[in-house]
């Protein structure tokens, strides 16, 4: 898998953690993140995105699986992931 930027540490809240079928199913959603699949996003957020990479700003995905939304942010320094629920945020 080709990723775009560094993910830095990974972490998953405990809401997203008990919500996801398995811990495998949380792993592709960062990998389509990370590769710049940026999910269910309208096209602005997309763009906003790919302006994030350009300038090194923050970047959020948003997936459903199975019924559930999930939300994957990485900061701007790129030190961290986080796998979150929208109303964890």
């Amino acid at each position: 898998m080709t990723t775009r930027f560094r993910l830095g540490k990974l972490i998953a809240t405990p809401g997203a953690l008990e919500a996801a079928p398995s811990r495998e199913a949380l792993m592709k959603l960062v990998q389509r993140h990370a590769s710049g699949d940026w999910g269910d996003l309208d096209p602005q957020d997309k763009a906003e995105n790919e302006l994030s990479l350009r300038e090194g700003f923050r970047i959020l995905s948003a997936y459903e699986l199975e019924g559930t939304r999930y939300w994957i942010i990485t900061e701007a320094d790129r030190s961290a992931t986080t796998i979150l629920l929208p109303e964890e945020y």
